[in-house]
């Protein structure tokens, strides 16, 4: 059995203990409640916040329940637990649940962001033009083994020709990163912007951008038990139409106007820090148009997967993926 199946089937049965606690699931003032558990707090996930602050979500009379899991596994322990409706971080969790034979496994039906939105963070500001051979002999903090994050940065090494010479740790939980390489640990840590952002203001540098080195992924998704999407077609699709809508809206506006409507959802957080934060993920290409995640980048995957020796066997594209609530989504915004 998989070892990150094993993490994520242990913490499903205990999973009342290490999350935020929900409110009950159902109706609320004529709105339908959504319980969604996120893997990170992050502007890379902007579209999403949007869809509630300009109020895309009422318009399909969706109310969502935020909280964050704080790790892939977390979050898939929640969504197997019934504690979240929604599970969002990278499809690989998901992967990894119908790989270790769950019979009510979760079903990815919508894609967000198409590459690694992290960026790596050094202590001193490379001598020049970053290159990455500076990481040679250097040690990383990158993520967990076996999730999206760590597999991606180990992709960029060996496209490199680096990975065996560069010491990942492994050994920091994922929302626990950022804290220990500020306490002296590594001498490298991706992050995701803001906070990233913050680091620089701290005298870090940002060398370069993982999404960018890394191409094309399907990054970070939206994905619920099959009998939640079930019992919830419309939902599901309205949900989906709402993220459609806003990341439509955060591509076609400037990243100032974008960044005072996500103030709300980054308290203490300058806007000058959020627009810039907007400005680099738009600069990056990080969002999808359409959420619904093709094929071929399913595939790319699980060869980044495989290529990191975290994949028991390889799945097919329709036993994990849906793609009719986001081609519907898509059709409602674009065809208006």
């Amino acid at each position: 059995m998989n070892k990150i199946f094993r993490t994520i089937l242990t913490g499903a049965l205990t999973s009342t203990c290490i999350l935020f606690p929900f409110s009950a699931c159902g109706e609320d003032d004529g709105l339908k409640t959504v319980k969604i558990n996120e893997v990170t707090h992050s502007v890379f996930y902007a579209p999403l916040y949007l869809a509630e602050a300009l109020g895309y979500f009422d318009e399909v009379s969706i109310k969502i329940e935020l909280t964050n899991g704080g790790g892939a596994d977390n979050v898939m322990s929640a969504v197997l637990s019934g504690d979240a409706d929604v599970g969002f971080c990278g499809p690989e969790a998901a992967l990894y649940v119908l790989i270790g034979g769950s019979t009510d496994a979760a079903k990815v039906f919508g894609q967000l962001t198409k590459r690694d939105g992290s960026f790596l963070v050094a202590r001193e500001a490379p001598d020049g033009e970053f290159d990455w051979a500076e990481l040679v002999g250097k040690e990383v903090l990158a993520g967990r083994r076996g999730g999206v994050p760590a597999m991606t940065f180990e992709y960029v090494l060996k496209e490199h020709g680096i990975l065996p010479q560069v010491n990942l740790n492994y050994d920091v939980a994922f929302n626990l990163m950022t804290s220990a390489f500020e306490s002296g640990t590594a001498d490298y840590c991706t992050m995701f912007d803001p906070v990233a952002y913050d680091f620089e203001a701290k005298g870090y540098h940002v060398v370069a951008s993982v999404g960018e080195a890394s191409g094309e992924i399907p990054y970070t998704c939206f994905m619920a038990k099959e009998s939640w999407l079930e019992d919830n077609e419309t939902h599901a699709q309205n949900f989906l139409t709402a993220v459609t809508k806003a990341i439509k809206y955060v591509n076609e506006t400037d990243e100032n106007t974008v960044a005072e409507y996500l103030k709300p959802y980054f308290e203490g957080t300058q806007k000058e820090a959020l627009a810039a934060s907007v400005k680099r993920y738009k600069a990056i290409d990080a969002w999808v148009t359409n959420m619904a995640m093709t094929e071929s980048s399913f595939n790319r995957l699980q060869d980044v997967i495989e290529s990191a020796g975290e994949l028991e066997r390889r799945v097919e594209f329709s036993s994990l993926i849906d793609v009719t609530y986001a081609n519907a989504a898509y059709g409602n915004v674009y065809s208006t």
